[in-house]
């Protein structure tokens, strides 16, 4: 069987370690702030954690852009003359068109290459819920999946992959135009926390209003109980914008609704999602129930 690899982007939010684990590739996004361009990089190359959301809490913008279609095509052309076929998996076309930069290369490079194979999948997602796709996909590959199953696969489950979030600030989503124009009017409330949940249009969509941090991080590991599935390929992942304290509250309020001891993945939210979702964001991953959100 020919071999494949795995090529994600910057939303992802799998740092070295995962992706070394899992054998997982990813072309970088970019982002600006004060007219300088940078990688958007999973390694933090160059600004710390801490130092990227504090330039947020300080008043600074970070604007967003896409993969860049040479970068697609470089990464792609690189692998298939190595012998392999790609499987690209990008965040969410709702909120990124990094998936269309990655099919136009596809049907370019299929012309010079009619005999490899090259899957560009829209994950509905973004952060670990792009990030526990990718995975699923490298361990069916490990199994000894061919690409044409892990796409089938992917296309099939990729709505399963649940997202439970709440932010410090609506305003940086609505900023940015990252969450649905239906979900504006949480953003004026005082002390009101928003629930959001990706939809199944790939859209950041906001389903409740709580009050107070606290009551959010108990009403995420609620409906964490109320949506997670029992399946054999489970993953837990729990991710912060800088707020390890709360980051580590939410671990605990999820991990007291496991109905069995589980190892949960924790991770930070990585400076493409977090420009958009801003400082002190929380939320869980996981694969739950099929979300019907604004499914059409």
């Amino acid at each position: 069987m020919k071999k494949f690899v795995i090529i994600t982007d910057s939303c992802s939010d799998l740092n070295k370690e995962l992706r070394t684990k899992y054998d997982i590739e990813y072309v970088p996004m970019h982002f600006s702030m004060d007219g300088k361009d940078y990688k958007a990089s999973l390694d933090w190359e160059d600004f710390s954690v801490s130092e990227f959301y504090n330039h947020m809490r300080n008043g600074k913008r970070f604007l967003t852009a896409q993969v860049i279609a040479e970068d697609y095509k470089k990464a792609f052309t690189e692998w298939i003359e190595k012998g392999y076929d790609v499987l690209s998996i990008s965040c969410s076309s709702a909120l990124s068109a990094s998936i269309n930069a990655s099919r136009v290369v596809r049907e370019q490079l299929l012309e010079q290459y009619p005999d490899a194979k090259i899957y560009c999948i829209d994950s509905l997602n973004s952060s670990f819920g792009l990030g526990i796709l990718c995975i699923q996909a490298a361990k069916l590959r490990e199994e000894g999946k061919s690409i044409d199953q892990v796409a089938e696969w992917l296309e099939e489950k990729k709505l399963t992959a649940n997202q439970e979030c709440t932010v410090e600030k609506l305003s940086y989503l609505k900023q940015a135009g990252r969450v649905s124009a239906a979900s504006a009017f949480f953003g004026g409330l005082l002390n009101i926390k928003p629930i959001i949940i990706s939809d199944a249009i790939g859209q950041n969509h906001a389903v409740e209003k709580v009050k107070g941090r606290q009551t959010s991080i108990e009403r995420l590991a609620e409906r964490f109980a109320e949506e997670v599935e029992d399946v054999d390929y489970q993953n837990v992942c729990v991710c912060h914008a800088d707020n390890l304290e709360d980051g580590l509250k939410l671990k605990a309020a999820v991990e007291s609704k496991l109905k069995k001891p589980m190892d949960i993945t924790m991770g930070y939210i990585g400076p493409i999602v977090g420009a958009s979702a801003g400082p002190g964001t929380l939320a869980v991953y996981f694969f739950g129930k099929e979300v019907t959100v604004n499914k059409k």
